[in-house]
């Protein structure tokens, strides 16, 4: 009996610590201005439902969500910048039912002027914040026009190359002139795999990041996958201390793109190595 009291006192007292810590680093994400999320893709091989279940599993609450995915939680058809309004409304509800905050949409690309109006209206009615993109040449007027009337950001995505906004000056050259709400979304992992420093990227780049498609690889190649961060060539600590050095306030959105099915673990250990730095930042 006393050793099983024994423990139970154990038990408890490491709960309390973890509680502590996530509080704590909470309390430093939120004077850093920091969200941490998840980009929906990172589950799609689930429902949207089961992908919210999953992140609150990890202890993340912010959601970038993604053009496409099955909705699930008794909701019928796909998440899409072209859902009704009454099917806006009820995905809205599953959000709050699941405590999970929209704030992000992408990557996604509209065909035409009217397009691009629909999705504006449409992240303005879901409350999303930026809507993540690798838009055409042609479009950036409008869409910096479209910035500026509904005050949402249009965060500009690097793929790796030959993508065409592979390397930061590409989107500098793009938003050069245009909306203060437009610049990048920083996918750090796929500079690495176009063979560029991640930290020097981001410091080309300061004062324009919206948002991170974060992730952290296994080496260097084109063909790298996604590893537990911290664990591999990414230099992630070193790409955080950069942006708070530049005051970056804004979303991380965890990327993982390995271990389709089962994911969870890395992504909860990643999300874990992502307060354990924040706390000391």
């Amino acid at each position: 009996m006393k050793k099983l009291r024994n423990a139970l006192v154990l038990a408890c007292g490491l709960a309390v610590a973890l509680f502590a810590n996530a509080a704590s680093a909470q309390a430093r994400a939120d004077a850093l201005g920091w969200k941490l999320g998840a980009q929906a893709w990172t589950f799609n091989h689930f429902t949207l439902a089961e992908a919210l279940d999953k992140m609150d599993s990890c202890g993340i609450q912010y959601v970038e969500a993604f053009p496409g995915q099955v909705i699930g939680g008794g909701i019928e058809g796909k998440f899409d910048y072209h859902m009704s309004p009454d099917k806006q409304e009820q995905v809205k509800a599953l959000f709050k039912k699941k405590r999970k905050v929209l704030v992000a949409f992408g990557v996604v690309v509209p065909n035409s002027d009217a397009e691009w109006r629909m999705l504006f209206d449409f992240a303005n009615r879901m409350g999303i914040q930026s809507i993540t993109s690798e838009p055409k040449t042609e479009d950036l007027d409008l869409i910096s026009s479209l910035c500026d009337q509904y005050q949402i950001k249009l965060a500009i995505h690097d793929h790796p190359k030959p993508s065409h906004y592979w390397s930061p000056e590409i989107v500098l050259e793009a938003i050069k002139g245009r909306s203060k709400y437009m610049g990048a979304c920083a996918d750090i992992g796929h500079w690495v795999r176009s063979g560029l420093d991640p930290v020097e990227c981001i410091k080309k780049l300061n004062g324009h990041i919206v948002s991170l498609h974060f992730k952290d690889l296994n080496d260097k190649s084109a063909d790298s996958h996604d590893v537990i961060w911290g664990t591999g060539v990414c230099q992630m600590p070193k790409v955080m201390e950069t942006l708070k050095n530049q005051k970056f306030k804004g979303l991380f959105s965890a990327e993982y793109e390995y271990n389709w099915d089962n994911s969870v673990p890395d992504v909860k250990a990643s999300a874990a190595f992502w307060r354990t730095i924040v706390s000391n930042l």
